[in-house]
């Protein structure tokens, strides 16, 4: 197993600072999705104003939020997660 400075597998760190990406966007992902249903979707029925057919709120915390989620998601994952091999070195792996 490949060993990183501190003794660690360098893999380790990869991994965790991809999962505080991952919590990062699902907070994101909630604070919108709730801050439009209930933003929006609070008021009486009757003061509803609507987008393509549907209640505002729907519309932006469910249809817009998924889209903008999409490309949040799409951007970190090319931009910022990095392909990391899940075996062990193959010199090693091979002995």
């Amino acid at each position: 197993m490949k060993q990183g400075v501190n003794g660690k597998d360098p893999r380790f760190k990869i991994a965790h600072r991809e999962a505080w990406m991952g919590i990062i966007l699902v907070i994101i992902n909630f604070i919108w999705w709730y801050g439009f249903a209930y933003g929006l979707g609070s008021g009486p029925v009757e003061n509803y104003t609507y987008v393509f057919g549907l209640p505002a709120w729907f519309f932006y915390s469910c249809v817009a939020g998924f889209i903008l989620m999409v490309i949040l998601v799409s951007f970190a994952v090319k931009f910022f997660f990095k392909e990391v091999p899940f075996e062990d070195d193959i010199k090693e792996h091979n002995s």
